[in-house]
């Protein structure tokens, strides 16, 4: 799918679980992260938010999403229509009996949650994102 090389950054499981505490992160964030389980629609901390800034992977901390490129898609989970160049990496997902593309953090590889071909022009693509897979950092 994506060119980008495999994950930089590693850690056991209590490491991450340690990062995410820390961080406050919620509660099922190691699930989603490091399992790609999928927190419930309409239940994301991140789905009706609308503030300028970006978001981040709540792993490591890279910038995956412009506040701009965000969309309210109607699906329950935070939706934007382009990543940033390079910060996450796509690996086919045939799990659930479906052919699907997961979207994966290019940097550390927490799983962030699935890519679809229905979003807006110009791109035509959905990053469907798990809440808990990101952090916000304002613009002011």
């Amino acid at each position: 799918m994506s060119d980008t090389p495999p994950p930089t950054i590693r850690k056991t499981d209590d490491e991450w679980k340690a990062v995410l505490a820390s961080k406050d992160a919620e509660p099922r964030a190691f699930d989603i992260t490091r399992r790609a389980a999928t927190e419930r629609p309409c239940t994301g901390r991140y789905e009706s938010f609308w503030a300028d800034g970006s978001y981040h992977c709540i792993s490591c901390g890279a910038k995956l999403f412009d506040s701009g490129t965000k969309f309210d898609a109607g699906c329950g989970w935070p939706s934007f229509s382009q990543a940033i160049p390079g910060a996450i990496r796509e690996i086919t997902d045939t799990s659930h009996g479906m052919v699907r593309t997961e979207t994966v953090c290019a940097r550390c590889g927490a799983h962030l949650g699935h890519v679809f071909e229905d979003g807006p022009a110009p791109t035509g693509l959905r990053y469907c994102m798990n809440s808990a897979s990101l952090e916000f950092t304002s613009d002011k």
